[in-house]
């Protein structure tokens, strides 16, 4: 069975199954909407502005939860591609693992744009919009110097091995600190993957190990939350923690004390912007003006919680 034949008889076996309107409209253009994980808040928000942004765009929207898995990410890309969506906007789970598929994609001639995590290796990408995840880690990791100036011990929470924004944002953390290293010593240094039940384990077993850090960077909200988890439980109420994503939960703690930052990247303006791009060129083969669009992530603290893209979903 050759790979066309096997596209085709998985999507009619219903392996692959994606999540889309009951009925298009025949002159609407019709694109996939993919994100790595549902199961993670900031994607569920990526997604729902990527639903208002086709929804104003007059298009219909297949969407996707890659549940974690670049096999399931894999195998929706390639029913939608069966199924002739107009374009594709992803945030892929692994820049590598879905390089594949979504070459596949640009040769097929589906337009693809990729949006918070970059795909390694693949010509004809339309566009990328995202973060520069470099310059948020560089962000986070100058906001605890400037709160330490005589210099911290801190542990340092990495995201997912192979996803673009853990690469990125491990890279601007150490960019700052490693010129540094005799006044902020990284004690403790590991992934937590993105996720906060992780993040908790992992923090205990660094205190456990090493004792109380002045401070933790994390490269994600969810990670912040487990850490401060951790920390509340040991009355370590004064360990400075900074997180990355300003999600509702953690702008709460960041407007309690409880977080000492968090990293806005603006994820609204990218899926909405990701969406602009891949349907004017779906319609008319109009060229974005730039193939890299990168936003600059800002720190939040209590004195600018009005920049924070979420502050009307905070209780």
């Amino acid at each position: 069975m050759n790979r066309r034949e096997f596209l085709l008889s998985t999507v009619a076996t219903g392996a692959m199954a994606l999540a889309a309107p009951t009925a298009f409209a025949a002159d609407k253009l019709t694109i996939l909407g993919s994100v790595p994980n549902l199961g993670f808040p900031f994607f569920v928000h990526m997604l729902n502005e990527i639903k208002a942004e086709a929804q104003a765009q007059g298009v219909n929207l297949t969407e996707s939860d890659g549940q974690n898995s670049a096999p399931k990410q894999t195998a929706d890309i390639e029913a939608a591609l069966v199924q002739k969506v107009n374009a594709i906007v992803i945030s892929p789970l692994d820049v590598n693992a879905l390089a594949p598929a979504i070459e596949e994609a640009v040769k097929a001639g589906v337009p693809v744009v990729t949006i918070d995590r970059r795909v390694d290796g693949v010509e004809g990408i339309l566009a990328h919009v995202g973060a520069d995840n470099v310059k948020g880690g560089e962000a986070e990791a100058q906001a605890m110097v400037a709160a330490f100036p005589n210099g911290a011990k801190l542990f340092h929470l990495q995201g997912q091995p192979g996803a673009g924004p853990a690469i990125d944002r491990n890279k601007g953390v150490h960019n700052v600190l490693d010129p540094l290293k005799d006044k902020y010593q990284i004690i403790f240094e590991q992934t937590a993957n993105f996720a906060r039940a992780e993040a908790l384990s992992v923090t205990e077993a660094g205190l456990a190990a090493n004792g109380k850090p002045d401070a933790i960077i994390c490269a994600n909200d969810d990670m912040a939350l487990g850490a401060l988890e951790a920390c509340a439980a040991r009355n370590f109420n004064d360990v400075k923690i900074y997180g990355f994503d300003a999600l509702p939960e953690a702008l709460v703690a960041v407007r309690d004390g409880k977080l000492a930052g968090t990293v806005e990247q603006f994820p609204g303006q990218q899926s909405r912007t990701a969406v602009q791009i891949a349907v004017a060129f779906a319609r008319d083969k109009t060229e974005p003006k730039e193939k890299l669009v990168l936003l600059t992530p800002i720190v939040i603290g209590k004195d600018n919680l009005d920049k924070a893209e979420r502050l009307n979903e905070t209780k």
